[in-house]
Order: C-alpha cells, then sequence, then structure tokens
C-alpha cells in the first residue's frame, strides 16, 4: 500500500530528501566527470528510486550500475537499457535470467564482472546455449585483502585468454574498485588507492588484445577517490575506442559523515536527513527519539544532530544534542540542553546506501524544507514471473 501525500500528512519519523540540494548534486558531478572526459554510469543501488535515477540520466548518465540480477529488473522495469552488474553473476539461474532478458530486446546491453576460471566456465555453459546472445563481460581487478577481482596481471592475462575462448561470452573491457579502504585521505590510504588504480590500468593496457568491441570499457568506482582514478586513467590513444566510465553513487544525495569528510568534489552538499520526534526526556540532559537502527544508518558512524524545531514549526536555535546510542526504534541524546517532548530533530547521516534500504518511501522537500511530494525505494522489486527460467 502506498501513501496518498498531503503536505505534513508524513507520520515521523522521516526519510527527507532536498531536491534542491540533489540537483545541485546531480549538476556538479556531470560537469566534474565532462571536465575530465569521463562517462557516468552511477551505481544506483545507492537510491534504487526511479525519479533520482532517471534526473541523473537525463543530467547525461550513459547507463546504470548495479549490484544483482534483481537490481538489472528494476533498472529494465524503468526503461534503462544500459545496465552493468559491478559484480560477478556465477549461479546458473541468475545467468540464464540476464540470458533470457537479452534475448528479449537486441537493444539491450547488460554486462557484468568476471575474475575466475570457475566463473568463466558457469557463464559459459548457459550463454553457449544461446548462440543468439553473448554475455559481455569485464575483467574484475581486486586488491588484497579486499573484495573480488585479480590480484595481478598474470593472472589477468590468463584469464582474458580464457574468456576469448569461452562460447557466449565476450571481453569487453576492465573494471576496478578503488574503494576497499578507509575512508580517509590520510597518506597511506591515498597510497593504497593509488596503487590499485595503477594496477587496473596496467591491466588494461595488458589486456586489451583480447577486447572483442570496437569501444572497450575502462571502469572505476569513483565516490570517495574521483581525483585518484582521474589521475591514473588511460589516454584516449593506448587503447582505441575506449570508454573511461565511473560508477560513483553516493554523490547524488552526498552526507553529513564519511563523504562529507572525504569526497574532493567541489560543491557537492548534503541532501539527506532523518527528521524524528523527541519521546521522552527521563533525565537532566537526555532525551529519547523516536528513530533507531531501523530508520537510521549507523556503519560508518552515528548521525548528527542538525537542528531542532518545536512540533509547530518554529526553530528552536540553542537547543543542542548529540546521538550516544542507537535501539532499534530509539535514538538516545546526550549532552541536551533545550529539547522537550513533541520537538522535531532532523539528524545528518552518514552513508547514504544505508539509509536508502531503510525506507520503502520518502518525502522530498524544496530548499527550505517545505514538503513536496513523496518518492519510493524499489529494493525489493518481484520480478522472478517476468523472466523465465
Amino acid at each position: 500500500m502506498t501513501t496518498e501525500f498531503r503536505p505534513g500528512s508524513m507520520p515521523y519519523p522521516q526519510l527527507r530528501l532536498n531536491l534542491e540540494a540533489l540537483d545541485n548534486n546531480i549538476r556538479v558531478m556531470a560537469s566534474w566527470c565532462r571536465e575530465r572526459q569521463v562517462d557516468l554510469a552511477p551505481h544506483v543501488k545507492t537510491t534504487m528510486s526511479a525519479p533520482i535515477i532517471g534526473r541523473q540520466l537525463a543530467a547525461g548518465a550513459v547507463g546504470v550500475t548495479v549490484a544483482t540480477v534483481d537490481q538489472v529488473a528494476s533498472a529494465l522495469g524503468w526503461g534503462h537499457q544500459h545496465v552493468l552488474i559491478a559484480n560477478e553473476v556465477v549461479d546458473r539461474y541468475g545467468l540464464a535470467r540476464i540470458r533470457d532478458c537479452l534475448g528479449e530486446d537486441s537493444g539491450r546491453e547488460i554486462r557484468c564482472f568476471v575474475d575466475s576460471a570457475a566463473g568463466v566456465n558457469a557463464a559459459a555453459e548457459v550463454f553457449a546455449a544461446g548462440a543468439d546472445v553473448a554475455l559481455e563481460v569485464l575483467l574484475d581487478v581486486g586488491t588484497p585483502g579486499g573484495r573480488t577481482g585479480v590480484r595481478s596481471r598474470q593472472e589477468a592475462v590468463q584469464l582474458a585468454e580464457l574468456v576469448r575462448a569461452a562460447p557466449g561470452l565476450r571481453l569487453v573491457g576492465v573494471a576496478g574498485y578503488e574503494g576497499v579502504v578507509p575512508n580517509s585521505r590520510a597518506e597511506e590510504t591515498i597510497a593504497a588507492v593509488d596503487r590499485h588504480c595503477r594496477l587496473v590500468r596496467d591491466v588494461y593496457l595488458d589486456v586489451a588484445p583480447f577486447f572483442e568491441t570496437s569501444a572497450p570499457v575502462y571502469s572505476m568506482g569513483g565516490s570517495a577517490f574521483p581525483d585518484r582514478v582521474a589521475e591514473y586513467l588511460p589516454d584516449a590513444g593506448q587503447v582505441p575506442g575506449t570508454r573511461r566510465i565511473l560508477r560513483s553513487g553516493c554523490y547524488v544525495t552526498h552526507d553529513h559523515g564519511t563523504y562529507a569528510g572525504v569526497s574532493p568534489v567541489p560543491g557537492l552538499v548534503p541532501a539527506l536527513t532523518v527528521r524524528a520526534v523527541v519521546l521522552s526526556t527521563p533525565e537532566d540532559g537526555m532525551a529519547v527519539v523516536g528513530a533507531g537502527k531501523r530508520d537510521l544508518p549507523y556503519d560508518a558512524g552515528l548521525p548528527l544532530v542538525l537542528s531542532v524545531q518545536t512540533a509547530d514549526g518554529a526553530p528552536k536555535v540553542g537547543a543542542t544534542a548529540a546521538v550516544r546510542s542507537l535501539f532499534d526504534h530509539h535514538a538516545v541524546l546526550t549532552g541536551v540542553t533545550g529539547l522537550e517532548v513533541t520537538d522535531v530533530v532532523d539528524f545528518g547521516i552518514s552513508h547514504p546506501c544505508s539509509a536508502f534500504d531503510r525506507w520503502p518511501e520518502y518525502v522530498v522537500t524544496d530548499g527550505t524544507g517545505r514538503d513536496l511530494d513523496v518518492w519510493r525505494t524499489d529494493f525489493h522489486r518481484s520480478s522472478l514471473s517476468t523472466i523465465t527460467r
């Protein structure tokens, strides 16, 4: 069931999106990419919300990035034809779903990552049977102690040779992810990011002879360290036809924590907050607010108290508080002055990917905080009936 929207009618707590800030961030990132001659295929698992993604595409994004086959189905359902799965797909059912999606519409482009002989063989078993469609893959380059991806240039070349020989598969590029490091600008962190970016570029040049496309893709993450990625991009002349694509997703709303502290892109502003009501002031200097782990991200730092107002909307300029701890549906605030039961608190969040997935719907506001609309997310779309086994 969806909620009929009337300004001021949404219950607390609320996820709130500042539309003016959102559109600013989309413009800023689009301009940043144009200046560096890179394309953007945003990782939409950040929001999984069709109105936001539509705005990103309208601003020049060349496609969308997702993490799962279910998210592919959502992207196709929203009308997006160019989809990159920034992940390995190795299960037979998932591969068959991709094959069937490609077979339904020749205009679709659905690509995924590979990093092992076992993964290549699994995909070949499914796609060799569907001779009319091929699975286009990017070779995934990882980092020691990180996530997926080959760890060396030699391993990459061997895997590229295997893809080239596999029926039903085509190697169309190389991908890396420079974000599997602490989100900081410490010297050792930047050095680790640079090492990974150099390795991905070197692998791209090493395996270029195995590409089976006139427009090979060089793809990196680009949320926290896009400036470092830009320093190590392959030159346009090194591999003819190269498309340099970032997959950044978190820029679209930015935040008040992780990305506020690490992003080098000037002009991004936080667009996302959570609003909740003060339920109790059981001790001096303490308040309990009706929003907790089910409502607020906490994997990248506790939320920040941004502002307080009365239940009638009057600002309480002198009020102070800080989040001490979170329970399922409560936030305990300490250092409290000026807060009373029924007051409303706006929290800044850290890490938008862990915010949107808590909310099936959220309030959209203008730059002054006036409620405009309710938009929805689609993290749990049921698409199995539309894709055959």
